[in-house]
């Protein structure tokens, strides 16, 4: 972080009661008193959803949690950028309550989080339209295999991987409010597209097509929650879809075209519609609210200062950066090399592949034991609405006891006894008892919030976060290519072996590759607290001054586990 001069233009703390500006040229340091000390008198959602500690907290005390910027010899080391948008409401003296932080937070889930949702839904609707499809004529209609079919997942996963970086990148040096309605856009004309496959060769190169084409608001503390409520909204966005799918295959034969054609074009235009309407609602910062639609803007300028400084406070290098910012190739280059990361871009490989397959493969596993293409969609949405459950519960867990890694383990230990049962079922099952034990398999607790919030916390710094972001869904995107040819032709209709596969797998992830992984970051943690603790705070001064590490190289950084 750049060094900036300590006198600033700030609210007092009095401005907690009178929300008044005060034009005061001090040090920021005069301020420091009525601060959150411990991070243990931070309220999270799971003290709000079972009302904890409410005897304990005044809604009008002092909410503002103590930081480097308290810190004579640290903040300025700590400093945002010249050029960082929001620096302008950088106030170390600001002082709000818990009242004024609720309501703020509760006001950005609606304008922000929802629309993050909706569009990340929409997303969702193209991407796994082509599962309700299967439950139709498709495969038959243009003569395909099951082996074409994995074809088809594997380029499309291929050509997702190769595009996440350079998206990533674009979307650094434009903006995501503009990228990401540039990007649905684009995704739904591709998907609606299908509509006018003809067979394998247009299959192929319209899966490929679809490969190709929050920070700034919530602390550390808030993220995991909400990261999964945006999961859980694109869970009920396939139970929405479903039903969708169920009235729409019955247009099979309107103007002579197969049903599976409508499902691709409409869901397509619901796509574009959303895409559309998102360049109207992606603001490009919590203080650039304010277009020419929206004259008012949907922050006041005591709002606006609230949400920057607890921002900044909890995490200050989100403003090492600015919005439209790109990257450097040498920042680019320090982010792929950083080693530290790569347990969990591992994790990231091998951790959905156990459950992939037969959530791919579940219309037609369900086609193949004797239910019809609308029993199907229908026998799809139990196990989405039990995925939302679990997963909301998983991630109240992990922010309850503030534990990644064997939280995480639990979505492995989950599916490893369904894997089990599914491979020692007969040839010709009862129907009931296989949907039964699939469903029960795909209702697992979903755990990529989890892993995405871990990534995010661990990499340290915005640009660190935006490369090692795209690198472990890269290697998620890896880990699809691979799942999706375990399933093969010769092993239908009950793919034994692809089962035994998936068997060992969730072994290896539950007793190799989670226990490393915490084992690897506490003994990191272990390594920097030695050298740090015994540091004088003039070494420590003299440290920060002169060290061109950054990120989760500084030596005051500590991994999550």
């Amino acid at each position: 972080m750049t060094t900036e001069p300590t006198t600033i233009k700030f609210t007092s703390s009095s401005s907690v009661k009178n929300n008044g500006v005060k034009d005061l040229n001090v040090s920021v340091y005069e301020v420091v008193s009525d601060l959150v000390d411990e991070e243990g008198r931070q309220v999270n959602f799971t003290d709000i959803l079972f009302r904890k500690r409410k005897h304990l907290i005044d809604p009008d005390a002092i909410a503002t949690k103590r930081s480097v910027f308290d810190d004579p010899v640290l903040a300025p080391h700590y400093w945002p950028k010249r050029d960082y948008e929001n620096i302008h409401r950088l106030d170390p003296a600001a002082r709000w309550t818990y009242r004024e932080e609720r309501a703020l937070v509760r006001k950005i889930d609606w304008k922000i989080m929802i629309m993050a949702a909706i569009m990340f839904s929409a997303m969702n609707l193209d991407r796994f339209n082509i599962g309700q499809a299967n439950s139709s004529t498709f495969l038959t209609d243009l003569k395909l295999t099951t082996d074409d079919f994995n074809l088809g997942s594997t380029i499309f996963f291929l050509t997702f991987l190769c595009a996440e970086l350079p998206s990533q990148l674009i979307s650094k040096r434009i903006g995501p409010d503009r990228w990401i309605p540039i990007e649905i856009c684009l995704w739904s004309l591709v998907s609606l597209s299908q509509f006018w496959l003809t067979g394998r060769t247009s299959f192929l190169v319209c899966r490929a097509l679809l490969g190709y084409v929050i920070l700034y608001f919530y602390t550390k503390t808030e993220l995991l929650v909400r990261l999964a409520l945006f999961w859980m909204s694109a869970y009920l966005c396939n139970i929405i879809v479903s039903f969708l799918a169920f009235g729409i295959l019955h247009l099979d034969g309107t103007a002579g075209k197969a049903g599976w054609r409508w499902l691709f074009l409409i869901e397509g235009g619901i796509t574009l519609l959303i895409g559309v309407a998102a360049f109207f609602n992606m603001p490009a910062s919590p203080t650039q609210t304010k277009t020419w639609f929206r004259p008012k803007g949907w922050f006041s300028e005591r709002e606006e200062v609230i949400i920057i400084n607890r921002i900044l406070r909890d995490d200050p290098t989100k403003g090492d950066m600015h919005n439209r910012e790109g990257l450097s190739l040498g920042r680019l280059w320090t982010a792929i090399c950083d080693y530290d990361l790569w347990p969990l871009y591992i994790i990231g490989l091998t951790s959905r592949i156990p459950e992939n397959p037969p959530s791919t493969y579940l219309t037609l596993l369900l086609r193949g034991i004797g239910f019809n293409t609308f029993q199907t969609n229908l026998l799809s949405i139990p196990y989405r609405t039990l995925g939302i459950v679990t997963m909301f519960l998983i991630t109240l867990l992990s922010e309850h006891v503030k534990e990644r890694g064997f939280v995480a383990m639990l979505q492995d230990l989950w599916t490893l006894p369904f894997l089990v049962a599914l491979y020692a079922l007969p040839s010709e099952p009862n129907q009931w008892v296989f949907f039964g034990i699939v469903t029960g398999l795909l209702s697992f607790p979903y755990v990529l919030p989890v892993q995405v919030g871990w990534c995010s916390r661990n990499a340290g710094g915005v640009s660190g976060r935006l490369v090692n972001a795209s690198l472990f869904n890269m290697f998620t995107q890896v880990g699809s290519i691979i799942a999706s040819q375990i399933y093969v032709a010769s092993d239908a209709p009950r793919y034994k072996r692809g089962n035994r596969i998936l068997i060992v797998m969730c072994c290896i992830n539950i007793g190799v590759l989670y226990p490393s992984t915490k084992a690897y970051y506490a003994w990191r943690n272990r390594q920097r607290d030695k050298v740090w603790n015994n540091m004088t705070i003039e070494e420590r001064d003299h440290y920060l001054k002169t060290t061109k590490d950054v990120g989760n190289r500084r030596l005051d950084f500590r991994f999550a586990h």
